[in-house]
């Protein structure tokens, strides 16, 4: 079964259950959600979602991407496809995908995203999108091996693993996140 509009707005509805502080800022995908118009296709305008993958090991930190559409070091992650089920699933294929590590070394930290950000794309021509909207859902895991494998080169320039205070000041708030609510990666 893919992912459906109910799940998108299930997962967003817990996720909220435990940050009740961010409603405000999700307010508009939580009405866009009520349409129910197959937002897991990237194809639907002006909102669709998509997931990251704060992946953490104890020593090395967390895994970041270079991405070579946007240049900008990120959080591994992407579109929903047709065969995810899940948006967790989703999340390490995408991981998988983008920097080549062992999704059989991967541990799902919670059920709940770690974080769920509501943003603005520029329009991108050159894929036929225009500006829209992510609402993206970013799941935290760990692994006990810190091998990066060979990265998507359409996607990725590269992947490193990154000290959690420098990784946070390069990317945001939302990589804390994948330490817990302890703030340290034990």
């Amino acid at each position: 079964m893919t992912i459906t509009d109910e799940l998108i707005s299930t997962t967003l509805t817990a996720y909220l259950g435990q940050r009740p502080d961010e409603a405000g800022a999700l307010a508009e995908p939580v009405r866009l959600l009520r349409r129910g118009r197959d937002f897991a296709s990237r194809r639907t305008f002006p909102l669709h979602v998509t997931v990251g993958a704060l992946l953490v090991h104890r020593e090395a930190g967390i895994l970041l991407v270079r991405h070579r559409a946007y240049g900008l070091l990120l959080q591994p992650g992407g579109h929903l496809e047709p065969g995810d089920t899940a948006l967790a699933g989703a999340a390490v294929r995408e991981l998988v995908e983008e920097t080549g590590v062992d999704a059989d070394a991967v541990s799902l930290s919670s059920r709940v995203p770690a974080y769920v950000e509501f943003g603005r794309v520029p329009a991108r021509p050159d894929k036929d999108e225009p500006d829209h909207c992510h609402l993206d859902f970013g799941y935290a895991f760990t692994t006990a091996r810190a091998e990066i494998g060979r990265v998507q080169e359409s996607e990725v320039t590269g992947a490193d693993w990154y000290p959690l205070p420098l990784a946070e000041r390069l990317v945001g708030p939302r990589v804390a996140r994948a330490a817990g609510p302890s703030g340290r990666i034990d």
